[in-house]
C-alpha cells in the first residue's frame, strides 16, 4: 500500500461527518503511525483515490439514508473477516451484496450514491471503485473502429465494486442496451460482486424497462431502497 501524506481538509470537504460515523476524527486520520497497511493510511489513500472519481458537484456528498450506512457496515465486516481468514495485510472488498436506489428524477439518488462512496473511503478498507453512468456505458460499448468492446465491457463487469448511475433512463430499452444490462448484471450476480445502482424506474416497471431477466436478478441480488420527494434541482433553480 502506497504511503499517503496527511490530507488537507480544505481539499476534501465534509470529511468530519464521514469520520464521525466511524467514531473517528481528522486527528486520527492524519496521524502517521508508520504502518502503510494500517487503517489510517489506507483511509487517506482511499479518500485521495475516491476524490478522483467523484464529480465536482458531489464533492461534499454525505449519504443520509440509513440503508446505505448499513450496506457499508456489512461490506466492511465481510472484508475484515476475509482479511482475517486469509491473513492478508489489508482488508479489501471483493464480494458482497448490492444496493438498488430507486426514485424519480432529482430526489437525490446520485447524491446518496456518491456519499456512500466517500463514506466507504474513510473506513480504512480498500474498495476499488469503477463509476459509470448508464448512458456512458452504452456509448463506450457500442462497436467502433479501434476499440475492443469486449475488453471495455470486462472493465465494468469485473470491477471490484461498481456504481452504475441512472440505469434504465430514456424509456424502453433497445435490444443492444438490454443485452448489455443482462450481461453486466448477470456476471455480477453470478460472482456476487457488490454493485450500487441508481435508477428512476418505478419498482413495478423494472421488468418492462429493463427486461424480465435483469429485473429478476436485481430483485435477488440487491436490497431495494425507494427514495421519494420533489425534484431538488428544480427547487434550487426556482
Amino acid at each position: 500500500m502506497q504511503w499517503t501524506p496527511p490530507l488537507d481538509p480544505q481539499q476534501y470537504p465534509k470529511l468530519e461527518p464521514l469520520l464521525a460515523r466511524q467514531g473517528r476524527t481528522l486527528d486520527w486520520l492524519n496521524t502517521d503511525d508508520g504502518d502503510p497497511y494500517g487503517a489510517r493510511n489506507v483511509a487517506r489513500w482511499s479518500i485521495h483515490q475516491v476524490t478522483k472519481l467523484v464529480p465536482f458537484h458531489y464533492r461534499a456528498a454525505v449519504a443520509q439514508r440509513p440503508e446505505l450506512n448499513t450496506w457499508i457496515r456489512g461490506l466492511v465486516t465481510d472484508a475484515q473477516a476475509e482479511q482475517k481468514r486469509r491473513g492478508a495485510p489489508v482488508a479489501s472488498i471483493n464480494r458482497g451484496p448490492s444496493l438498488l436506489l430507486l426514485g424519480p428524477t432529482g430526489v437525490g439518488k446520485t447524491y446518496e450514491a456518491y456519499g456512500a462512496i466517500r463514506e466507504l473511503a474513510v473506513t480504512g478498507i480498500v474498495a476499488r471503485w469503477t463509476v459509470v453512468a448508464a448512458a456512458d456505458l452504452y456509448a463506450q460499448l457500442r462497436p467502433r473502429h479501434g476499440v475492443d468492446s469486449e475488453t471495455e465491457f470486462q472493465k465494468y463487469s469485473k470491477a471490484g465494486i461498481l456504481l452504475v448511475d441512472d440505469l434504465g433512463a430514456g424509456g424502453k430499452v433497445s435490444e443492444f442496451t438490454e443485452d448489455i444490462n443482462f450481461r453486466l448484471v448477470n456476471y455480477r450476480y453470478d460472482h456476487e460482486l457488490p454493485t450500487l445502482i441508481t435508477s428512476n424506474v418505478l419498482p413495478k416497471e423494472l421488468s418492462a424497462r429493463l427486461g424480465d431477466r435483469v429485473a429478476s436478478r436485481l430483485t435477488e441480488m440487491c436490497q431495494r431502497v425507494v427514495i421519494t420527494g420533489q425534484d431538488r434541482r428544480r427547487g434550487v433553480a426556482a
